[in-house]
């Protein structure tokens, strides 16, 4: 791969993790267990940016993958680094339409119920977040971007051409991913920094490869 495309693939790891940080710090945290904690939450236009920077940060990090099975490539890691790519997009494909209701749709629900509309937030909020098929198929991405970011850690471990401890904090942010949401707002938080440092970690050696 040349080096122009693994610096684009430097930077989609980096806005990545900058996004990823500004997600959970920006997501408003009233409580949602409450008709009005929820309807302040959903209803806010926070909640619609910190949910898109999160979407965006999905996009992006298969992009990333890409350069560096382009980096790893004719070592004895490419099959593994593909392998991180082939489920990075599937893990991004599955969990993007749930982000995508959980932005918009919660918060058209926030919004009804903040302009008086005879909206029952706590009831919609659940039918939308817990349908069968919407978590079903959000768990399994997540899952598959935990796998796809334990691959790519060990890729970069194989190559020979990275530093073998480089992609570490990228997949333990990854793996984590799902293991947060039960935990309060300053661990989720944390987790963002978490998964955040691990996304520039992982931009910064991918930009220094590329000048060799």
């Amino acid at each position: 791969m040349t080096a122009p495309r693994v610096r684009l693939g430097a930077l989609a790891f980096a806005v990545a993790g900058v996004l990823f940080v500004l997600y959970p710090a920006v997501r408003p945290w009233a409580d949602e267990s409450t008709a009005e904690g929820a309807t302040a939450a959903l209803g806010s236009t926070a909640w619609v940016y910190s949910h898109l920077f999160a979407m965006v940060g999905f996009v992006l990090v298969p992009i990333g993958l890409l350069a560096l099975y382009g980096v790893v490539a004719r070592t004895r890691a490419e099959p593994v680094a593909l392998a991180a790519v082939v489920a990075g997009w599937l893990g991004a494909g599955l969990t993007l339409p749930y982000y995508g209701a959980e932005d918009f749709g919660l918060h058209a629900v926030g919004r009804a119920a903040a302009d008086g509309g005879a909206v029952d937030v706590l009831d919609l909020a659940e039918a939308v977040r817990f349908g069968p098929v919407a978590v079903t198929t959000f768990g399994i991405g997540l899952i598959a971007l935990g796998v796809a970011a334990v691959l790519a850690a060990v890729a970069i471990w194989r190559s020979g051409v990275l530093p073998r401890a480089g992609g570490l904090l990228f997949a333990a942010g990854f793996v984590l991913f799902l293991p947060q949401f039960y935990t309060p707002p300053a661990a989720r938080i944390g987790h963002g920094v978490l998964l955040g440092a691990g996304c520039l970690w992982v931009a910064w050696l991918l930009w220094r490869s590329a000048r060799r």
